[in-house]
């Protein structure tokens, strides 16, 4: 093999090792397995031996199986239609990229977001994945981006939408704190999406400005962080070309988006729904999916990995009116297994198949 061509594989094998340690930290991940474990467990723990542990066995045993079929079908349709909300746009940039790399990109991004602190490893375990298939790292956090503005402008609506529901029964100190936090880091993102999108070089600009700034107080970190805040400038500016141009050229992407996204977390309600069916509760369907919208806005960006406690929490205040005693548990641990636990599992698995791959390429001489 030619010098040159060598050196470059091996700088090409050196960056990419660079690029997955940055993305999937051993450690990082162990630990948030470990603590999404632990913290999921001792929350449903404490519910279940607070209410009657007899009645609970007792009701493990009446589950009605068809039911369980039935949530195993929406749990297909719901990973499908996150990969097709990422997939219709990866397909204008890549026609040649599959379907299976997009399910594959979701399934990460589920477990990504599920063993880190407000879901902040989701999308870089996302862009790691296209990557691999030779989607740029811009283009790939484009359309994370926009699928994110998608979310960002359909979950405060439903929130909203929900609290007209539930306004008479939002008692609980603790849930309308979350729910004020949920809103408070939604307006944020949301005003940050839309200000990159429409104003590029003004938030471009106050980047620069920002990392001058840092750069004057810790002097040792100066050349860093102006390097970093050119970076930030230019790539917002090409953010806003791309996705600009991407969206002119079909305008019906977006609504496409927000369509799936709509179907995406509509169908995430209902399979609340039929959990209970199978548990032998009949409670109001309108109700139950007002409960998990706000179940799923406060807990979105959770400081816990996966929501682990504040999921659990929210569940035994809100569902505790509608579901007796001694299923609570058993519905915590089947609604957290069919939303969370079950697609981060699927995720794991191609996780683990990168690093197999990835340790191949690393040491192939």
């Amino acid at each position: 093999m030619n010098p040159d061509n060598q050196m470059r594989q091996e700088e090409v094998v050196k960056n990419k090792t660079k690029a997955f340690n940055a993305v999937f930290n051993k450690n990082v991940i162990y630990k948030g397995c470990l603590w999404l474990g632990l913290i999921t467990v001792a929350s449903i723990a404490v519910i279940f031996f607070y209410n009657h542990t007899g009645d609970t066995v007792k009701a493990l045993s009446s589950i009605k199986i068809k039911f369980i079929f039935v949530c195993l079908v929406m749990l297909f349709t719901d990973l499908m239609l996150g990969s097709w909300r990422n997939h219709i746009f990866i397909r204008k940039l890549y026609p040649k990229i599959s379907h299976w790399v997009s399910f594959q990109a979701n399934v990460v991004n589920i477990f990504m977001g599920a063993v880190t602190p407000f879901h902040s490893g989701a999308a870089p375990g996302q862009i790691y994945v296209y990557n691999r298939h030779h989607v740029k790292v811009l283009d790939a956090f484009i359309v994370s981006l926009i699928n994110m503005g998608s979310t960002l402008l359909f979950m405060p609506m439903a929130g909203i939408f929900a609290i007209f529901i539930m306004n008479n029964e939002l008692d609980s100190g603790m849930i309308v704190m979350l729910l004020k936090y949920g809103f408070s880091v939604f307006f944020i993102l949301l005003l940050a999406f839309l200000l990159a999108f429409w104003k590029p070089l003004w938030v471009g600009m106050m980047l620069k400005k920002l990392s001058r700034a840092f750069g004057n107080i810790f002097a040792s970190k100066k050349v860093k962080a102006e390097k970093w805040g050119l970076t930030s400038f230019n790539n917002i500016l090409k953010y806003q070309q791309l996705c600009s141009k991407l969206l002119k050229q079909n305008p019906m992407l977006f609504p496409t988006s927000l369509l799936i996204t709509t179907l995406l977390y509509f169908n995430k309600y209902c399979m609340q729904y039929v959990i209970l069916l199978g548990l032998g509760v009949r409670p109001d369907l309108l109700e139950v999916i007002s409960i998990q919208i706000l179940i799923q806005f406060m807990i979105y960006f959770a400081p816990s990995p996966g929501g682990s406690g504040f999921a659990e929490a929210g569940i035994a205040v809100l569902f505790a009116k509608i579901v007796p005693a001694s299923v609570l548990s058993i519905f915590i641990l089947l609604q957290r297994s069919f939303l969370l636990f079950i697609p981060a599992l699927i995720g794991a698995f191609v996780v683990i198949a990168l690093l197999k791959k990835h340790t191949t390429e690393a040491n192939r001489p």
